[in-house]
């Protein structure tokens, strides 16, 4: 973690002193303005109690009150308060790369000694918060007048994924934060369409929770691994999409784990993560061979790029997606008690078209009526999640906010995850309640059928 002394800090506040202290009063009341380093707008930023700077950690060791929530001071001009007002009077906003907006709390306004024309603010973060937030803009409001917005990080560190079969990526996003999968679309538009297209999957037909501990001896659901950087890559042979793959060689595992297990015959997809490139491994119908692997197709992807596949490939999934950002998983659940991402569905009938994300169909028909792959459907907004346990509140909550994309033809309305002994099979079945008709669509965009 960066740290700057008490020095340091006060040089950063003299430059502030020589570039914006005031020559001359203007008329009026000039609006709040936050302090920030020479030619960015990186804000001069501290933690209260132990002076260090960002990025600063959601929660503190040494509280700054009687809650461990971090608090930062920003240092700004223009927010002097009237007799009468309380800090309450100063508002206080942050927005993250990914366009969420969480308020702070204002706690203090105080005098910088020795700086009469400057105040430090001190913030409270906003609880829903955590390490892997990132870099977030923050805006002060007086009196309706808003401030420059400056920059800050928050996060105690770069989250670091475990190894293994199922392993926790301990929170460590997948792609950009402005990626698709990870785009909030609680408030955005139903398609025109949208009635149809529900119906088409049924209307009274149940969710399906399409993972969880044991199913015909195998485990239930598409699993995957996470390997370091040195594992050795192997030779993949693909032998019928091999012209809309990306080729090998592929740093699988011979141990690797397949859906359906060593024996099965449905999709065996497998998929691998290397935590230390970040990139992301999958194959289709995947079998071992020799030293290596043969698969039906397979797909690579950088996991900290938006880069999608070339127009009209396939690629693990038959919407030319990746699988694994699609699926719940035991260390979200339970672990972050969040999905800040969207999931993955199948439906039996889908549309000759896909739409963005998507690459790729996999259907004849030009119903406009069916779904097309790429299609994104939400839980609607009234649904009324409380009778459900907390943990698979954690996935009605991100059915809500982010939705579930149309990715493969299968069983209607299957939602994937991955396969983990942990589960409680009658818990994830509580899923079944939900219905398609609590389903809505998502305005889609361009729809594109050749």
């Amino acid at each position: 973690m960066s740290r700057r002394s008490v020095s340091a800090l006060l040089c950063l506040l003299l430059f502030a002193c020589a570039v914006l202290a005031p020559r001359a009063r203007s008329q009026g009341a000039p609006p709040p303005l936050l302090i920030t380093e020479e030619g960015t707008d990186s804000a001069v930023a501290v933690e209260p109690v132990t002076r260090a700077r960002d990025p600063f950690p959601v929660t503190q060791l040494i509280a700054f009150s009687g809650d461990p929530r971090t608090r930062v001071m920003l240092f700004a001009r223009n927010v002097e308060l009237l007799p009468g007002e309380t800090p309450a009077a100063l508002s206080a906003a942050a927005e993250d790369a990914a366009g969420v907006v969480y308020p702070l709390t204002v706690e203090r306004v105080d005098a910088v000694p020795g700086f009469d024309w400057m105040k430090a603010v001190v913030l409270r973060l906003d609880d829903r918060m955590t390490d892997s937030t990132g870099e977030v803009l923050v805006s002060v409001t007086l009196r309706g007048a808003t401030s420059n917005r400056a920059r800050f990080r928050v996060g105690a560190r770069e989250p670091v994924p475990d190894l293994g079969v199922g392993a926790s990526l301990n929170g460590k996003r997948l792609f950009p934060a402005d990626n698709a999968w990870n785009r909030d679309v609680s408030n955005e538009p139903v398609d025109p369409n949208s009635a149809n297209l529900i119906a088409s999957m049924g209307l009274a037909a149940s969710l399906h929770p399409d993972f969880g501990t044991v199913w015909n001896g195998a485990p239930n659901g598409i699993p995957y691994v996470v390997v370091s950087g040195s594992q050795a890559p192997v030779q993949i042979t693909f032998n019928a999409y091999g012209d809309e793959s990306d080729p090998g060689p592929y740093p699988v595992p011979p141990d690797a784990p397949v859906e359906g297990g060593p024996s099965g015959t449905g999709d065996r997809h497998v998929i691998v993560i290397d935590r230390d490139n970040w990139k992301l491994y999958e194959l289709f119908s995947a079998y071992p061979s020799g030293a290596g692997w043969t698969a039906a197709s397979g797909a690579v992807f950088d996991l900290g790029s938006n880069a999608l596949r070339p127009a009209g490939w396939t690629s693990a999934d038959a919407a030319g997606l990746p699988v694994f950002p699609g699926l719940v998983r035991y260390d979200e659940v339970f672990g972050r008690k969040e999905i800040a991402h969207a999931l993955r569905f199948t439906a039996a009938r889908t549309r000759r078209a896909y739409v963005h994300p998507a690459r790729h169909f996999a259907s004849s028909s030009n119903d406009p009526n069916l779904p097309p792959m790429g299609m994104r459907v939400r839980l609607k907004a009234s649904y009324d999640v409380s009778g459900f346990s907390p943990a698979m509140q954690v996935v009605l909550r991100a059915l809500k906010r982010y939705g579930m994309i149309l990715a493969d033809n299968g069983s209607n309305w299957y939602l994937s995850g991955a396969p983990d002994p942990r589960w409680n099979d009658d818990e994830l079945r509580t899923l079944k309640t939900l219905k398609g008709s609590d389903f809505e669509v998502v305005k889609m965009g361009a729809v594109v059928t050749q």
